[in-house]
């Protein structure tokens, strides 16, 4: 499993750049992207779609061999590779941050098993910490509120939050399921690294933790992979892994574009 991570920078992302990155990607693909009435939404969406033809590419899949499908609940996936051992793949984003987590040997196709979410941490709006936590509090545990209780420091409170949710986030995204999931069914002992589901602990999952700064901005992401046949485990990453490769947004489309173009 890797993970590539992109920096974007509304200031830097020139037009030139932008129509020429946009001219790259599929025709269905433009048409999306153009709908978009501010342009840090385009420039996010059109980095997504260069994560994965980038990633492609860069493992000798040719382009015009491949397909693309979403499922039912719209996640999306690549319907013909090319190659024998398929690659799944799932993107997110969040304020300044576009990233996607791709692996082969995952299980369950056809969208598989693997989701990401990535969040900045921070309170939104005007809500207090302790406001921010009752709005969502209908999908936490008891367990989980009790983790968060006021006493402990609010960095603190604020950044097993956001574990929680973005643990809650990748598996229900791995599952392929939309936003009908209970989160509440889903619960992190952020504390003791312990996932349970309904109540018990789900057989062959891994969730890999980490998390990256953007000029004094600290995000906070988790990966849930299916595996099968092992013992679920939380694997907590106190620097950045071999597995994350983190990019700013202008070299890495334009060494894309490279790529695309060869």
């Amino acid at each position: 499993m890797q993970v590539w991570a992109v920096i974007y920078n509304q200031s830097l992302f020139k037009d030139q750049l932008y129509e020429r990155a946009l001219s790259s990607v599929d025709p269905d693909s433009q048409a999306r992207i153009k709908k978009f009435y501010h342009r840090v939404d385009a420039c996010r969406t059109l980095i997504g779609r260069l994560l994965v033809r980038s990633m492609l590419r860069k493992r000798g899949v040719a382009l015009d061999t491949v397909e693309f499908a979403a499922t039912s609940a719209g996640k999306p996936y690549i319907t013909s590779q090319g190659i024998d051992d398929p690659i799944a793949y799932n993107i997110t984003h969040d304020n300044n941050l576009v990233a996607m987590a791709f692996a082969q040997g995952v299980q369950n196709p056809p969208a598989y098993s693997l989701g990401i979410d990535i969040m900045k941490i921070k309170i939104p709006g005007r809500e207090t910490l302790s406001s921010f936590i009752d709005v969502v509090g209908d999908q936490l545990t008891e367990l989980e509120h009790g983790l968060l209780k006021p006493g402990i420091r609010d960095t603190e409170r604020l950044q097993r939050f956001y574990w929680m949710w973005t643990l809650k986030e990748a598996y229900t995204k791995a599952l392929g399921l939309g936003l009908g999931f209970d989160f509440k069914r889903v619960e992190f002992d952020v504390v003791s690294r312990i996932v349970r589901v309904d109540g018990k602990i789900p057989e062959g999952w891994k969730f890999n933790m980490f998390a990256l700064s953007d000029n004094g901005d600290l995000y906070q992401g988790v990966v849930a992979e299916f595996v099968g046949g092992v013992t679920t485990e939380v694997v907590d990453e106190n620097h950045l892994p071999d597995w994350l490769t983190v990019y700013d947004a202008v070299p890495f489309v334009e060494d894309t574009l490279s790529v695309l173009e060869l």
